[in-house]
């Protein structure tokens, strides 16, 4: 069971969101994540949580967010500092749970359809770990042949996934640890757990 500690409240400050400068390295690295599926990249120190820097970089007045930890202060934070508007996970284009991430938040996030690929969800996700799950292998787009990967995920996430939607539609996954270190997980990836 993936036990992710939850993510401590905001205080007034956190009100101004993220300077241009963090906000660039933060979309330089989920470039670089999600273009190279299954490698580690870092996250820029803010004085926010690491999960909740793609949706304040990326976020704005025209991008529908979904935060999953009802009654969340940083609910307000992330509308306040951003301008999107907060809505059901199934409408959001980001979604981040502030949890550890659970199947059934999977399924009901919206991927896309095979004429709008481009129309899916973005869920980020906090992990305890990138180094401590089981082994799984990584194929597709981005993957010099094999990569094997450690991420702490439920297990039960990876089949909610693939069988959420056919390609070309389906979610990206974002995964973030305590200390800002991030994994991409694009739509085009294929995922297996590792045989001995």
């Amino acid at each position: 069971m993936n036990t992710t500690s939850p993510v401590a409240g905001p205080t007034e400050s956190h009100a101004a969101g993220l300077t241009p400068a963090v906000a660039g390295s933060v979309y330089r690295a989920m470039l670089e994540a999600l273009s190279r599926p299954g490698t580690r990249v870092t996250l820029p120190h803010s004085g926010f949580p690491p999960v909740l820097l793609p949706v304040l970089a990326l976020a704005d007045l025209e991008t529908p967010v979904h935060l999953t930890a009802a009654g969340t202060p940083w609910r307000d934070v992330v509308t306040t500092a951003t301008g999107a508007p907060h809505v059901s996970v199934a409408r959001a284009r980001f979604v981040t749970a502030l949890e550890a991430l659970t199947p059934e938040t999977v399924v009901a996030t919206h991927p896309g359809t095979p004429l709008a690929p481009e129309a899916a969800a973005l869920v980020i996700a906090p992990v305890e770990s990138l180094d401590d799950g089981p082994a799984l292998t990584f194929r597709g787009p981005g993957v010099d042949g094999v990569r094997t990967v450690f991420a702490a995920v439920d297990a039960a996430v990876w089949p909610a996934r693939d069988e959420h939607a056919a390609f070309p539609a389906g979610i990206d996954l974002l995964f973030v640890t305590p200390d800002g270190d991030a994994l991409g997980v694009p739509r085009t990836t294929r995922i297996a757990r590792k045989e001995n």
